[in-house]
Formats: structure tokens, C-alpha cells, sequence
């Protein structure tokens, strides 16, 4: 799930300049879209640095992952991108669907991603092998497992504590079976004022 929203002040942090300039400069792979996968374990930094970067590119769009998939579908949520997201915006056209409720375990209100210049793709598996082909860049938050684990962990707080324990296998799973790191780009590493970009 998601973190709090980044401060207005992350837009400005070390690093996110650097990034959102390499975002800008690649060449679209989805119609006239660059894609930008923001992928790495859950409770590295994914949102945070998707919030940061969107602010420092004047408002692009943000798609989660966490919004296509549900309890039951953690991971296979291939065939939602591709219908209800990359192939409306590959045509110039709004992307339109449901967020998934965590807490309800419901479908939510529709949500709309309009085509633009740069459009972020964050989550647990946006780098993966069915995605990469439409994304013009791919970064990965460069965190230990274990200590991603923990951070969220310690967002989610107690209330999550069932799920995580369901979460962890199930990522480890995906990541044996469809690994992105070594296919990133970028390797991101958070730093407490900011992040380190290491270009591959």
C-alpha cells in the first residue's frame, strides 16, 4: 500500500532534478508517452519518489500498482494495465479504472490518468518482463529487502501485520520469477536529505 504523500520540499530533494531530467529526455516507447517504471521491494520508496518526481515534472501522472491489484491478485494484474491503462494512453486516449479499496477490499471510484509528456508507473513489479517493453526507463529503488520490509512494516503499522506476513512470499515469488532489477536503468538509493543515482 502507498505512503503519505511526498512534501512539497521532496520535489527539491538531491537527485530528483537528475532523475526527472533523464524521465524527460527518454524516447517515448508508448505512443507519444514516456513511461517511467519505478519499481523495487515493498516499503523502499517507491511512492515517495513517484510523489517527488511528478512535482519536479509539473504534475504527471502517477499510476500505483497497488490500484490494480487486490487481495487476491497481488501480482497478476498484467492484463488490467495493459487494457485499462497503457493501451488508452499508447492511443492518446485517458486511461480510466477502479482503484482497489485495501481497506474495504472493494473496487473504488473511477479514476482518470490523462496522456502526458511523462507518466510514472510505481509499485512492487512495475519493472516487470510483460511492462517493460512500453516503459522508456525503468528505475529501481536500490534498498535491502529487509530493510524495506521493515520500514513499511512500520508504516502499515500493527493493523497490517497479518497481511505483511502474507505479502513477503508472495514478493519473493514474483521476484524469483520475474526479477527487474538487473533490468533497471537507474539504481536508486535513498539517502536521508535525498537520493543517489547510479546510471547502469
Amino acid at each position: 500500500m502507498p505512503g503519505p504523500p511526498a512534501s512539497p520540499a521532496a520535489a527539491t530533494a538531491p537527485g530528483v532534478a537528475l532523475l526527472a531530467r533523464l524521465a524527460a529526455d527518454a524516447s517515448p516507447a508508448l505512443g507519444g508517452v514516456r513511461l517511467i517504471g519505478i519499481d523495487g521491494h515493498a516499503g523502499s520508496g517507491k511512492s515517495t519518489l513517484a510523489d517527488a518526481l511528478a512535482a519536479r515534472l509539473g504534475g504527471a501522472p502517477v499510476v500505483r500498482c497497488d490500484d490494480l491489484a487486490d487481495h487476491t491478485h497481488l501480482f497478476a494484474w498484467d492484463d488490467r494495465l495493459a487494457r485499462e491503462v497503457l493501451e488508452p494512453l499508447r492511443r492518446g486516449e485517458p486511461a480510466r479504472f477502479r482503484a482497489y479499496d485495501w481497506e474495504r477490499r472493494v473496487r473504488g471510484e473511477p479514476r482518470e490518468v490523462v496522456p502526458a509528456p511523462v507518466v510514472l508507473l510505481e509499485g512492487v513489479g512495475a519493472g516487470r518482463r510483460a511492462v517493460r517493453p512500453r516503459l522508456s526507463l525503468l528505475m529501481w529503488m536500490d534498498v535491502d529487502r529487509a530493510v524495506a520490509w521493515e520500514r513499511g512494516r512500520r508504516r502499515d503499522g500493527p493493523a497490517q501485520a497479518r497481511f505483511w506476513e502474507g505479502w513477503k512470499p508472495a514478493e519473493d515469488d514474483h521476484f524469483r520469477d520475474d526479477p527487474s532489477r538487473d533490468a533497471a536503468d537507474i539504481l536508486v538509493v535513498p539517502q536521508y536529505d535525498g537520493y543517489v543515482v547510479r546510471r547502469r
